[in-house]
């Protein structure tokens, strides 16, 4: 067999030669014991995205209104600390932030319960961090989510 066959062209990319050769990888939360699509499923990107944009956009505003008095360093700055409360406190209690409520999609543990305190910490921080929430596995979960535990699955 071609060695360029087995990894795959730049287009096509590594999953799509796996693919060709006989690999089934299965839907997203398949391995998690989640449905395929409707309540219960993960949650698809593009609504965690939007969801952590309307989260983003209320701290701001929260954090320019209350503490930045006018200075955007400091807005910036107050954001991503009222960010990290908000997500712990509404993650912690009810399960999602005002952005994953708007868009209908909810934070839970990987046995379907809900998230203890210290993983609610844990998964707030490295989110803060945004480079682990960029890290993705086979099911489209962050590492922030891995780490924690946690999936976010559509309500």
């Amino acid at each position: 067999m071609d060695k360029r066959q087995a990894i795959g062209s730049w287009l096509s990319g590594p999953r799509q030669a796996a693919e060709d050769m006989g690999a089934d990888f299965g839907y997203r939360g398949e391995q998690l014991g989640l449905p395929q699509e409707g309540p219960g499923s993960i949650a698809p990107v593009g609504r965690r995205f939007g969801a952590i944009a309307v989260d983003w956009a209320l701290c701001m505003v929260i954090a320019y209104g209350l503490f930045a008095q006018g200075d955007r360093q400091a807005m910036a700055n107050w954001a991503l600390g009222v960010f990290f409360v908000l997500t712990v406190l509404t993650v912690g209690t009810v399960g999602f932030t005002p952005g994953k409520r708007l868009l209908g999609l909810r934070v839970v543990a990987e046995d379907g319960g809900r998230l203890s305190f210290g993983r609610v910490v844990v998964r707030s921080v490295l989110l803060c961090l945004a480079i682990p929430a960029l890290v993705w596995d086979r099911d489209t979960r962050g590492l922030h989510d891995r780490l924690a535990r946690a999936i976010q699955v559509r309500l």
